[in-house]
């Protein structure tokens, strides 16, 4: 990323944590807004931040800045949702209608794929939408719903057809406040702050026609699919922003012996090459350099290994820390999710190496 790119989201972050301070839980995404945080990552705010790299660089400053990984994945989730999906997929005038509003922070976007006792598997997948006059009629249910809360427009995969035995499936706009959308709570998991969940029911759903995003046979494998990937890799920048503020926290609390300096030098030397290799992950995003899975696992299994080396050095700390243990939580608790996913793709990884040969 341009160095004038880097040094632009650096101002926004430190305008945004000037403004919102010790208050950055009471109201955090108002101040984003005001900082021009959501701008990043989405056309109109300039070829230099119209990038998932974008994106990846403000959530590792957010993170680096606050150790708060849940307040990090929440921006993350809001720009690569508007980003991936609608600039990505919908039409001029959907675009017209939601970017600019989302850009200023007026409007929020949520992407439901998942579902109770499902989770985002195409086939087990039930809820429907079924064509009726000049619209759809959407009817289900969905499960974490990543910022639903507080989304102003929900993007549904639902199911269009069954050819064959397959299901085909469509994505739909849904503002919130459409008659027979209903949100429901979900229990909150507090070691992620501000970032919350929510299940959607549809029951009798309309929507017009002019709801679909994308003219193609099947949604899921063109952009419910691809967005795991683009998910999955975007948040390694958030594990980086971690490991950095991980890093301080932690040169603070123990005792500064040689050996301890030895230990931390280690692990900074460990740190910086997660961030590189989670900086190559992302541009790739970007068509910049060849995509190599290798890097997302590499980053997730490295990350893991200083964490642990933290928790060792930690352990001799002269006091306890909350926010310390609040960060590793959420560290843990998202290194759980898509953790099967993660394990799929580091088989198939490992069933290429030497395949060639055989």
């Amino acid at each position: 990323m341009p160095q004038n790119s880097s040094l632009e989201i650096a101002r926004r972050v430190d305008r945004w944590w000037e403004s919102a301070g010790r208050n950055v839980l009471t109201d955090p995404f108002g101040a984003m807004a005001q900082a021009g945080l959501f701008q990043i990552g989405l056309p109109g705010a300039g070829a230099a931040l119209d990038s998932y790299r974008a994106i990846a660089a403000a959530e590792q400053a957010i993170a680096a800045k606050t150790g708060l990984l849940g307040l990090a994945s929440a921006f993350a989730a809001r720009q690569m949702t508007a980003r991936f999906f609608i600039a990505g997929f919908a039409d001029g005038d959907q675009r017209a209608a939601w970017l600019p509003r989302i850009a200023a922070g007026e409007a929020c976007t949520a992407i439901a794929i998942s579902e109770p006792g499902a989770g985002a598997h195409p086939k087990l997948l039930k809820t429907t939408a079924k064509s009726r006059g000049a619209g759809f009629v959407l009817s289900g249910g969905k499960a974490w719903v990543t910022n639903g809360p507080v989304a102003d427009l929900f993007l549904v995969l639902a199911v269009t057809a069954i050819e064959d035995g397959r299901k085909r499936y469509g994505l739909f706009l849904v503002p919130k406040g459409t008659a027979g959308l209903s949100v429901e709570p979900m229990a909150a998991l507090d070691t992620l702050a501000p970032a919350s969940h929510c299940e959607l029911e549809l029951d009798g759903c309309e929507v017009p026609a002019t709801a679909q995003i994308g003219k193609m046979d099947d949604a899921y494998p063109a952009m419910a699919l691809p967005f795991r990937d683009v998910e999955d890799t975007v948040g390694t920048a958030n594990v980086s922003g971690l490991l950095s503020w991980l890093l301080e926290k932690t040169a603070a609390q123990i005792e500064r012996t040689e050996d301890n300096a030895l230990r931390l030098g280690r692990v900074a030397g460990l740190v910086s090459l997660v961030h590189a290799a989670s900086r190559l992950a992302v541009e790739a995003l970007d068509g910049k350099g060849q995509e190599a899975p290798a890097r997302i696992i590499g980053v997730r299994l490295l990350a893991r290994d200083i964490v642990g080396e933290i928790r060792e050095l930690l352990a001799q700390g002269r006091r306890q820390d909350e926010a310390i243990e609040g960060a590793l939580a959420a560290f843990d608790l998202l290194a759980s999710v898509a953790r099967e996913p993660r394990k799929v793709r580091q088989i198939r990884l490992g069933n290429s190496i030497g395949s060639e040969r055989q």
